[in-house]
Order: structure tokens, then sequence, then C-alpha cells
């Protein structure tokens, strides 16, 4: 994976000439380069919301299927208990 990389140093001097003083600029520019180099562990890539999309759809089948199942029988169930009336 390649990391993202900050020059603070430019950052520290581009802030300086816009007029902000040397303390803040290194102050906002070690703020931004921390926020540029965050754990990488902890943001999702492409490939892992790709991951989550399939097991999410593997899921809702598997509810489909299972509620498909329990519709049946109970459709079943149903017709069994009216053919056991009709014929009483």
């Amino acid at each position: 994976m390649s990391t993202a990389t900050f020059d603070t140093l430019t950052t520290v001097r581009e802030l300086e000439a816009a007029g902000v003083e040397r303390r803040q600029a290194e102050a906002h520019a070690e703020a931004l380069r921390r926020a540029v180099s965050a754990d990488r562990d902890e943001l999702a890539t492409k490939a892992d919301l790709a991951e989550l999309r399939a097991a999410t759809r593997a899921d809702l089948y598997r509810a489909l299927w299972i509620q498909a199942a329990a519709l049946i029988g109970a459709q079943i169930a149903i017709a069994g208990f009216i053919v056991h009336l009709l014929s009483r």
C-alpha cells in the first residue's frame, strides 16, 4: 500500500507567506501531517467495501430463503389443517 507524504516545511512556508505566524504555521502543519498520516488500518478501502457488500448480500439472500421456507411450511400446515377439517 502506498503511503501519503506530507511536506511540512513547504506548508509552513506557504502559511507564513499568507501571513500566519511561524509558531502557528508549524502547529497547523504538524496537525495536518498527523491527519494525513493517520493509521491506515482504520480507513476502509474499496476492497473492504466490496467484501462487506458481498457478505451483506449473502446474508440477505440467506434470510430470504429462510423466510420463503417458513412461508411455504406455514402454507402446507394450513392446507393440511383444512384437508383434515374437510375430511371429518
